[in-house]
Parts: C-alpha cells; structure tokens; sequence
C-alpha cells in the first residue's frame, strides 16, 4: 500500500511559478517509479511527466517540456513538481500516481496503482 498527499497548487498569473510536492507514506519509496498527471474540467486526465525510482530517468508530456522539471527525494519520500512559465491552458487538478510495479514509469495512467487526491492549480491571464 501506498499513500500519496500533494500540496502547493495554488492560483498564479500567467507566466509564474509554483512548486507541487508529492509526500508518500507505505512502501519503500525508492523501489518505484512517479508521475504527475493533470485534470482540466471536461477532459481526461492526461500525462504529464514521469520520475524512475531512482531518479535517473524522466519523461515530459510535449505541451510541458523545457518549462517543468520532475525530480524526487528519496530521503524525503517525495516527489516535486517545478511548474514554470504558467500558461492558462495549464489550469487542472494535478495529481500524483505511484507505479509500484515498474522502476521506470511510463505515459499511460493504466499502469498507475495509487494515486493521490490532487491539488489545484488555477493560472490566470
């Protein structure tokens, strides 16, 4: 079992900053791999990146590359998220997943076990 809380979403204009935190509990946090997903209103959840356990590894959804940074704490069994250059089009609930039967990760929220109960993130123009 593992359990997964967010924290730090919050509202933002355009073109600013936040840091979203994944803090897990249960299972050995460095025996598998995160990743952060995003919900707007009206659509489906969609991928937006993904960490290997330890690190070494990531992979962005095109729409976020070169403005968000996915990087974990295994000290710390957490998991962050550095959302940069906020757009509009980036407000959703963000969510963080842990796949615990994969060391890498992938794209797909199928192969997600856990999941935590996401955190807001309102960007305004």
């Amino acid at each position: 079992q593992v359990q997964l809380v967010e924290s730090g979403g919050g509202l933002v204009q355009a073109g600013g900053s936040l840091r979203l935190s994944c803090a897990a509990s249960g299972r050995t946090f460095s025996t598998y791999a995160m990743g952060w997903f995003r919900q707007a209103p009206g659509k489906e959840r969609e991928f937006v990146a993904v960490i290997s356990w330890n690190g070494a590894n990531t992979d962005y959804a095109d729409s976020v590359k070169g403005r968000f940074t996915i990087s974990r704490d295994n000290a710390k069994n957490t998991v962050y998220l550095q959302v940069n250059s906020l757009k509009p089009e980036d407000t959703a609930v963000y969510y963080c997943a842990a796949n615990t039967r994969t060391y890498y990760g992938g794209r797909s929220t199928r192969g997600y076990d856990y999941w935590g109960q996401g955190t807001q993130v309102t960007v305004s123009s």
